[in-house]
């Protein structure tokens, strides 16, 4: 594996973890249209932590662990809309912050797309 590759799912793995522990944190953000909030935090925890497992064997690296990853933070990004709408909500984080989550989002996808790549996919030497 390579460092970018650990990286990867020591990241999405501590995420879904912290989702199982510290519900409340996941809650809050959730829009308010999106029904089932403790659910729905509950399994976007598990699949977190599904998708930083699946960075690990080779073997679902590529194309699993990528098109889950993928999914996942497609998954998530109303909520990461519905914090910048509304920064009344969350005024412990800067409004800047919650609209740099934004971007941050394709920045956090282009790096699962880049650490599952098959070797002749990569274009950038790993770190």
């Amino acid at each position: 594996m390579t460092t970018s590759q650990r990286l990867l799912s020591v990241f999405w793995i501590v995420a879904g973890v912290n989702h199982l522990v510290n519900p409340k944190v996941y809650l809050a953000i959730m829009p308010d249209q999106i029904p089932a909030h403790p659910q729905m935090v509950l399994w976007s925890g598990v699949a977190e932590v599904i998708g930083g497992l699946a960075v690990i064997p080779k073997r679902t690296r590529n194309p699993f662990a990528r098109w889950w990853i993928l999914g996942v933070l497609a998954a998530v990004y109303p909520a990461n809309i519905h914090m910048a709408l509304n920064p009344e909500r969350y005024k412990k984080i800067p409004e800047p912050a919650l609209w740099a989550r934004l971007p941050l989002q394709f920045v956090a996808a282009w790096w699962a797309w880049r650490a599952t790549a098959k070797p002749a996919e990569s274009t950038v030497p790993d770190a």
